[in-house]
């Protein structure tokens, strides 16, 4: 059969290496299987088409180091979930059968047990019975903590295939943001770096949900499946009729041939893979250093480090050699190249190095502060209608109050004259139109002190060249939020001063609970400015994934939703809000609303600010295109996580209430929700639409420098 695309040059700096238990594994895993019943009488598999696929290679591959044991457990792991996968599709894909894919996947989490000692039920059918074998094999050697979060990512694995087949029961096909973030859990490689720790070394608790092991995680899980998909692509898309495949994302997406998109999932592949390699060697030494980690872990981390990169390099060997995938023409013919054999796949050293120069260069070659001309606002699609609150005038006068009585007007960065061109009550006031003056007021609030602080950083911080002085700012302002009574740090500046304030006013009626994730939404946003310092003093623009991913934070969109799911009470059970459509609303609405931000503030921060934090800049130097291309592709962007969002409500979430049998109350709720999140929407765009903040007119008259009478003993180049 004829390729439908070319495979790209792949970018792969590690050697693949085969571990030399390869046949004990092989011959554990057929044995094993066929014990489960996956094999001869299964109707999904039989001993040929195991061997075909030979998990034992990839498992030696991309665990060259563990011993026989260990190899064949991680062996048998990889058997039962490409098993799953290849069973869920014949009985539940292929039939469109969504409430018995259902009723199977709810099965599932009862055989594995945080506590090992819990009974486990009878299991009726090889997948089942695979699962309950492999859990009882794995977790004693695991601690709680490995146990919890490879749990996690199992039924994550497990129950994203529901996803996958209400698309295809759709005939739609992802946006790419949408995609990326649906991939890692349907694909399982987040499920793969727990094996990876399972085979190296567990990852200490005290970092193990830090950004900067987060990132190592999902860089790698995005690697892998973005790897998988172009090998893949023939197999899913044209023999099983898959609409879950990055190729066919962005073929859709762009409008482009089938060529053009595999080559640009190569270049995302690329990215990511720099991406985990930065993550690796600047922002893991950072955070072991913070966190006090003993030497002992600090070497569990790299070790883990390790094994990802060998997963990688294992993980192409084996799609290079697997039946299950398109693989012609996928070596290189080049005079780099040594001898075929274990280990080989990467020696493509001349093209590796002028290739992986070019890209790596392009992330840190923008020239700041030029001159782009007025953002040009293109025709933003909103489907809901503004409202604004009545008390939005009383709310002004309050809120130029409070900013003059915690010092905001007084520390050089922001005056009246600025404070006025920002309006941020007219925000609140589309934001929430049905608030109560005091609650208006609140929200106005909030929306100044982080819009200060945001504009604060890189003006103070950025300038001077000092993240030592950001992240003892960052750790303070952590302080200014007790939980549980105790003492909060005496506040020495305008933004503790606002924080304290607006902490003890909000909190008041909450529990610690309530208390516990505001604090944390807060300290997201704070730390994620720090992240925005690193970049700008590296002068490194975001590969692109992470840049949308951290934009959530910059934006504040954690402390929004924490504070509206506040006032909707407890009627909504958490495990609601966790959910992956819950996710999925809340996500697409944010990308629109940090999307259109960065549309309306190009000029403000490309051309006055020297920032690199915009998503219009990330396309350009990403694709390598000009501004008009670029902004074309974040317009289309945010129509389509509008559409998104669209498609949520009218059909993911009616599933949701019945999949969670909610009560009407909490129907009730989560439509109250939803109205909330299509009012933030319709008010955040009338917000950018009418104020002065964005405009040509006013940014050339006060874009430049501090107030002439309190300017800093550094002269500052540009306001943010």
């Amino acid at each position: 059969m004829t390729q439908p695309f070319e495979l790209p040059h792949f970018y792969m700096p590690y050697p693949a290496r085969l571990n030399p238990h390869l046949e004990e594994a092989r011959a554990h895993s057929t044995a094993w299987a066929r014990e489960m019943g996956m094999l001869e009488g299964s109707g999904i598999w039989d001993q040929a088409d195991l061997e075909a696929h030979d998990y034992g290679l990839l498992c030696a591959y991309t665990h060259p180091d563990c011993a026989g044991p260990a190899l064949s457990l991680i062996t048998d792991w990889y058997v039962w979930v490409f098993f799953f996968d290849d069973h869920f599709l014949d009985m539940y894909k292929r039939t469109q059968d969504r409430a018995a894919g259902k009723a199977h996947l709810d099965r599932l989490p009862l055989f594995m047990p945080l506590d090992p000692a819990t009974p486990m039920p009878e299991p009726e059918n090889p997948v089942e019975a695979g699962l309950k074998d492999l859990w009882a094999r794995t977790v004693p050697s695991m601690s709680v903590d490995w146990r919890r979060r490879f749990s996690v990512a199992t039924e994550h694995l497990l129950n994203e295939s529901m996803w996958e087949l209400s698309n295809i029961n759709e005939g739609r096909v992802a946006n790419p943001v949408e995609y990326i973030e649906m991939r890692r859990k349907v694909g399982g490689a987040p499920w793969s770096a727990g094996l990876v720790e399972y085979a190296t070394a567990e990852v200490p608790a005290a970092v193990a949900g830090t950004r900067p092991l987060r990132v190592l995680m999902e860089t790698f899980s995005d690697a892998v499946h973005l790897r998988n998909d172009l090998f893949s692509y023939q197999r899913e898309v044209e023999d099983e009729g898959e609409n879950s495949n990055g190729v066919l994302v962005l073929e859709k997406f762009f409008g482009c041939t089938t060529q053009q998109a595999a080559d640009t999932v190569n270049d995302v592949l690329t990215s990511r893979l720099h991406q985990f390699e930065h993550t690796a060697l600047t922002e893991v030494p950072a955070v072991a250093l913070e966190k006090g980690l003993t030497p002992v872990e600090a070497a569990a981390i790299a070790a883990y480090t390790k094994g990802l990169q060998d997963w990688q390099a294992g993980g192409h060997e084996w799609h290079l050699r697997s039946s299950r995938y398109m693989n012609k023409g996928a070596r290189s013919n080049s005079p780099w190249q040594l001898v075929n054999g274990p280990g080989t796949s990467a020696a493509d050293v001349g093209a590796l190095l002028a290739s992986a120069a070019r890209e790596r260069l392009r992330a840190h070659s923008h020239v700041p502060y030029q001159k782009v001309g007025p953002s040009r606002i293109p025709d933003l699609y909103m489907p809901y209608r503004l409202r604004l609150s009545p008390h939005l005038d009383r709310a002004r006068g309050h809120l130029a109050d409070w900013c003059h009585r915690t010092g905001i007007l007084r520390e050089g960065v922001w005056d009246e004259d600025k404070l006025a061109a920002y309006d941020l009550a007219l925000c609140s006031a589309g934001l929430d139109p049905d608030a109560t003056p005091e609650a208006l007021d609140l929200s106005a609030q909030w929306l100044a002190w982080g819009t200060y602080g945001d504009d604060y950083y890189p003006l103070v911080y950025g300038h001077r060249r000092d993240l030592a002085a950001a992240r003892l700012t960052t750790a303070r302002l952590s302080q200014c939020m007790p939980v549980e009574g105790e003492p909060a740090v005496v506040p020495g500046n305008a933004m503790e001063r606002g924080l304290t304030d607006l902490w003890t006013r909000t909190t008041a009626g909450m529990t610690a609970g309530q208390r516990r994730s505001l604090k944390a939404s807060v300290d997201v946003m704070t730390e994620s400015w720090v992240w925005e310092l690193s970049n700008q003093l590296q002068n490194r623009v975001p590969d692109p994934v992470d840049y949308l991913e951290m934009r959530r934070a910059t934006f504040g969109s954690d402390l929004t939703l924490s504070l509206c799911r506040a006032g909707r009470g407890p009627a909504v059970p958490p495990e609601v809000y966790r959910s992956g459509p819950v996710r999925s609303l809340e996500n697409s609405a944010i990308d629109y609303a940090c999307l259109l931000n960065d549309i309306f503030s190009y000029q403000k921060e490309i051309e006055y600010e020297g920032e690199i934090h915009n998503a219009v800049l990330v396309v350009q130097n990403f694709f390598g295109v000009d501004y008009p291309a670029a902004l074309t592709v974040v317009h289309d962007l945010t129509t389509q996580r509008m559409q998104q969002f669209e498609h949520v409500v009218a059909h993911e979430l009616p599933v949701l209430y019945d999949d969670f049998r909610l009560s009407e109350e909490a129907r009730a709720a989560m439509d109250g929700y939803v109205l909330d999140l299509q009012n933030w929407l319709a008010g955040i765009l009338h917000w950018h639409r009418n104020v002065d903040r964005y405009k040509a007119a006013w940014l050339g008259r006060r874009a430049h420098g501090f107030l002439p009478d309190r300017a800093p003993a550094v002269p500052v180049p540009a306001l943010r």
